[in-house]
């Protein structure tokens, strides 16, 4: 393709082609302090294409292509073209990726030990991440948690924070000399905004780290932390998880020896300072 850019982000590293120029401007610019592809060489592929050769130039039409695919994914208006990116580049790790067990969840570390956010679209994940950079943690991602089945430790992938409608100012009222992507209205989840991870997050994103705590958060709802046992955890993180199955025995020794050594606890909160001021309460 005519348009292309390559990053790596942690252990990984994907090489984007466009037929439209504005989706790699916008990479390029977001992702200007990351490295590139050990040797020049990416682990995944993808594709931002046009649905029909004339789709390019009349009402373009984004479609996701790559290495791994959804045949039935539908395309994204050219206006969400830096979304589209982001979306496929996570589909390439999520099918694709074997050497370490992914768990859906947001990263944060801070003297050597990770807090794991994980829940249902919605529940916070990527707001609490961000907010919890501002005190301290690093940021270690906000769309998965890269479990190494043989040391047991969490590799970063700090790809840029995808923040959703409400979350979008809460964020920029915490961090405002953070740099962010372009809103983008109307996507299929409303409102977004991408936050580009702090200095430090990058350059610590090849340092991997101890996993201490495991968190079920969920907004809107009365301040209550419960325990949650290992058998629930583990049966949760299986339906987290985009390739537990293709692991194998190795995902699930990854996950019972995870389960068994992270205490685990559920967290209601009405508002991002009762959630982090509870998350501080815990570490």
């Amino acid at each position: 393709m005519r348009h292309v850019f390559s990053v790596r982000i942690g252990p990984a590293s994907f090489r984007v082609g466009s037929h439209w120029r504005a989706p790699i401007a916008q990479l390029r610019a977001l992702y200007a302090d990351y490295p590139a592809p050990v040797d020049g060489i990416p682990d995944y592929s993808v594709r931002l294409c046009a649905t029909r050769p004339w789709r390019r130039f009349v009402r373009p039409s984004v479609a996701i292509a790559g290495d791994y695919m959804l045949p039935d994914a539908a395309p994204l208006p050219l206006a969400h073209g830096l979304l589209a990116a982001e979306m496929a580049m996570n589909l390439q790790l999520a099918l694709g990726e074997r050497r370490f067990l992914l768990l859906h969840a947001a990263t944060v570390e801070r003297d050597g030990r990770v807090i794991v956010l994980t829940g249902e679209s919605g529940a916070g994940k990527s707001t609490l991440a961000a907010l919890l950079a501002t005190r301290g943690w690093r940021l270690m991602g906000d769309e998965f948690a890269l479990l190494d089945p043989e040391t047991g430790l969490l590799h970063a992938f700090p790809r840029l924070v995808s923040l959703k409608n409400a979350a979008i100012d809460v964020v920029r009222a915490a961090l405002p000399d953070a740099r962010f992507g372009p809103l983008m209205r109307g996507t299929p989840k409303g409102d977004i905004r991408h936050l580009v991870p702090d200095a430090a997050a990058i350059a610590a994103m090849d340092a991997p780290a101890r996993p201490a705590s495991l968190m079920f958060p969920r907004f809107g709802f009365a301040s209550e932390m419960r325990q949650v046992g290992a058998s629930e955890a583990f049966v949760r993180l299986t339906q987290a998880s985009t390739n537990y199955v293709a692991l194998g025995e190795r995902g699930f020794d990854a996950l019972t020896r995870f389960v068994r050594a992270v205490p685990a606890i559920a967290l209601d909160y009405p508002d991002a300072d009762s959630a982090i001021a509870a998350i501080e309460a815990v570490a």
